[in-house]
């Protein structure tokens, strides 16, 4: 197999799309497979050692994702690649500049098709005053989609999201994610990792990890901790690990109700890992999501969870078993988990076990190896691929 893949952002970019595919590129080269990346030129240039086997193209950031990038590729540049490459798969895993180049390869040289569905893009519309594009938007994707033999999803519940567009079953399947447990653990030097930050290890200690933007819901979990503050008059204290748009003005939300939250922008996964397992509990209420890598790496880490009722965490988090799930809009009903939680040490530490050990049952490399079987499928099944119209 010789797979082509195309995707509009990819590492070192710090988001769960490009930690994914940069892992399945890692893995199909290890079972001997040839890959070939065609990405942007990710943010910060200079973090990118040049390698054969990623393609970089000159790109501007993407005004609902900046992490992902929209390519400007050169298209003499790309045939030349592509006919020295030789594909015999090609798999499009973002639906913008970068995908439409690998399906228009794919159609024109009669090379199988795959691609693979990460987020739910008509969600975020809303946060930016754009439902207005909803219907626009799911046409696009209904033609971007209908060539793929397969199209993998994150979750069951994206799954049954797109089945209920009128996406074809039969092209439907799940790729789940999995967890390096070498790389998130529990274990960690609480008190000096904190006192280090300059947090007192006695504090209770609240962490939100994700993109900093509207459809992550950030600002319901300052809601969420501030209430619980007022509740339990606790001494605790909440971090936020991540960047994105609405950073800034969060960060003078917590300035002016003076709330006991430290910032710690972008991290990579030692530090993550430290303040992960940290943790006395992790809330992250987005409703957003198609998984939720972040739920899964704390899950590991041993920090119990406080998630939204909505979207793909729910295929992770089970109600009261490893994790609670609280209504995705209302900042109280977060705020009485984060309550029960604090005063119910005994309850904590067994989602927290319980999360840990469903985490270790979520192997990447088996995973990847029952993927890399559907993928070799679609390869032995050839080209002219028949036309099947998505959507209703």
């Amino acid at each position: 197999m010789r797979l082509a893949l195309f995707t509009d952002t990819f590492e070192p970019d710090v988001n769960g799309v490009a930690r994914t595919l940069g892992r399945w590129t890692e893995y199909l080269r290890r079972q001997g497979v040839q890959v070939k990346v065609f990405a942007p030129d990710p943010v910060g240039r200079s973090e990118t050692s040049p390698s054969h086997q990623v393609e970089r193209f000159i790109s501007l950031p993407f005004f609902l994702y900046p992490e992902c990038r929209l390519a400007l590729p050169n298209p003499i540049h790309l045939r030349k690649t592509l006919a020295s490459f030789k594909p015999t798969l090609i798999h499009v895993a973002t639906p913008f500049n970068m995908g439409l180049c690998g399906i228009h390869y794919a159609k024109k040289h009669d090379i199988p098709l795959i691609a693979s569905y990460h987020t739910h893009f008509d969600r975020y519309l809303p946060f930016y005053n754009l439902q207005w594009m909803v219907k626009m938007l799911w046409r696009y994707m209904n033609w971007f989609h209908q060539d793929c033999r397969k199209i993998f999803v994150p979750s069951r519940s994206t799954l049954t999201d797109l089945l209920d567009k009128g996406w074809p079953a039969d092209k439907l399947e799940i790729w789940s994610r999995g967890m390096d447990a070498r790389s998130f653990h529990p274990n960690v030097n609480r008190k000096a990792w904190l006192e280090g930050h300059g947090i007192n290890a006695d504090r209770y200690l609240v962490m939100y990890a994700g993109r900093l933007a509207p459809e992550k819901n950030v600002g319901i979990a300052l809601d969420a901790f501030a209430a619980f503050q007022a509740r339990t008059n606790a001494d605790a204290q909440m971090v936020v690990a991540g960047d994105g748009p609405a950073a800034e003005a969060l960060k003078e939300r917590c300035e002016q109700e003076q709330l006991p939250v430290k910032f710690l922008g972008f991290l990579k996964g030692p530090e993550l890992q430290q303040w992960y397992a940290s943790a006395d509990t992790f809330l992250f209420p987005s409703p957003t999501e198609t998984f939720g890598n972040v739920v899964l790496e704390a899950m590991a880490c041993g920090a119990p969870v406080v998630v939204a009722d909505a979207g793909g965490v729910t295929d992770t988090v089970e109600h009261m078993v490893n994790g609670v799930r609280c209504p995705a809009d209302q900042p109280a009903a977060f705020a009485a988990a984060l309550s029960e939680l604090y005063y119910n040490r005994t309850l904590r530490l067994s989602l927290a076990a319980r999360g840990r050990a469903y985490s270790l049952r979520q192997s990447w490399d088996s995973i990847f190896a029952g993927l890399l079987n559907q993928c070799s499928q679609v390869e032995a099944d050839g080209g002219s691929s028949v036309f099947c119209h998505i959507g209703k």
